[in-house]
């Protein structure tokens, strides 16, 4: 009997392909393609309902299932065996079926500063007062008012290439933008990166930097390969943060900062953050504790949300999804406008 092959898939964007890439060369390393009884690995790329919606902000868009659903039909359907994601994008409750099999390495999870090219500037401390930065997180814009109140944020989507371009553009509206260093980093724009911007300033999303191996739940075989690929420090630590998420019901668009250390001997430290939309309100909370385990991980993240809540974070929260209705309505409203 000839080895299986495994598809792996994922978006179309240069990054995804880079990522896919990177967890198939993880694989070949364990199960080399020379090995006649190896199993073999292939790759699938796909648009996703996220990739063909540039117009909209994120916020409006209603959550992270944008990045996967598509790629999740697939997969379901026995077209593909694997589905790679950056582990942000990926939603803390997954569908029926599915489940997260493989955690790798994470790379530094820490937000970047990206001035426009041939600008001077080194820091946001050194951006013109009303500089325009580009972001289309309402994180890094929720908790960057509370200390650059002088700077204007303004959204910007497109893959990692389509938003270098529309920053440097010389017509363009944009002094900088907020990046996730780990994309700059595997897309090889390592050289563009002026200035990290790491707690207090500024905590990172929930799982960023980390990659993600999404299979069906009744895949033994995937689920035996992914074992094998599993960053065990890496796993807690986005476990734990996801469980925070997860409690505090948190979607892509919902300001939630993290910074989470785990050493050698298990002892977990993670900081949370729910900062409100204009930045006037910030609650935030560390835990220190020793886990042995994903369960006690897991734990420790949804102690720290329940936290987070009882401290004001759920007003924060309430707010942000009225917010978000009202927004919502506006659109609904001037497009049916336009169509009538």
């Amino acid at each position: 009997m000839s080895p299986r092959t495994f598809t792996l898939a994922s978006r179309a964007s240069e990054l995804a392909q880079i990522q896919t890439n990177i967890v198939v060369a993880g694989l070949e390393a364990l199960h080399p393609p020379s090995t006649e009884s190896s199993p073999r690995f292939a790759t699938s790329f796909m648009s996703t309902a996220g990739d063909r919606n540039q117009s909209q902000a994120l916020y409006l868009l209603g959550g992270k299932a944008l990045w996967t659903k598509d790629l999740e039909v697939a997969m379901k359907d026995g077209s593909v065996d694997m589905l790679v994601h950056s582990f942000k994008d990926v939603p803390t409750v997954l569908p029926e079926g599915c489940v997260i099999g493989a955690i790798l390495e994470r790379e530094n999870p820490v937000d970047s500063l990206v001035v426009k090219a041939g600008k001077p500037w080194k820091s946001l401390e050194e951006l013109p007062a009303g500089s325009v930065v580009g972001t289309s997180s309402v994180r890094r814009v929720a908790q960057l008012r509370r200390n650059f109140p002088e700077l204007k944020f303004l959204d910007v989507r497109g893959n990692l290439n389509t938003r270098m371009a529309k920053l440097d553009a010389e017509d363009g509206p944009y002094a900088a933008l907020i990046l996730a260093k780990s994309g700059m980093v595997r897309l090889g724009k390592g050289d563009r990166l002026t200035t990290d911007l790491g707690p207090p300033t500024l905590y990172h999303a929930v799982s960023q930097g980390a990659l993600a191996v999404e299979i069906r739940s009744d895949d033994v075989e995937a689920m035996e390969l992914c074992k094998q690929l599993t960053h065990r420090q890496t796993e807690w630590s986005c476990l734990a943060e996801r469980a925070c998420l997860r409690v505090l019901e948190g979607g892509c668009s919902v300001p939630v900062g993290v910074s989470t250390q785990l050493d050698d001997a298990g002892e977990l430290k993670i900081t949370g953050c729910v900062t409100s939309l204009d930045g006037g309100l910030h609650v935030e909370h560390t835990l220190k504790e020793k886990i042995t385990g994903t369960e006690d991980a897991e734990a420790v993240g949804a102690r720290l949300a329940k936290i987070l809540i009882d401290n004001g974070a759920g007003k924060i929260l309430a707010d942000i999804n009225k917010d978000r209705e009202r927004r919502i309505g506006e659109a609904e409203a001037k497009e049916a406008v336009v169509q009538a």
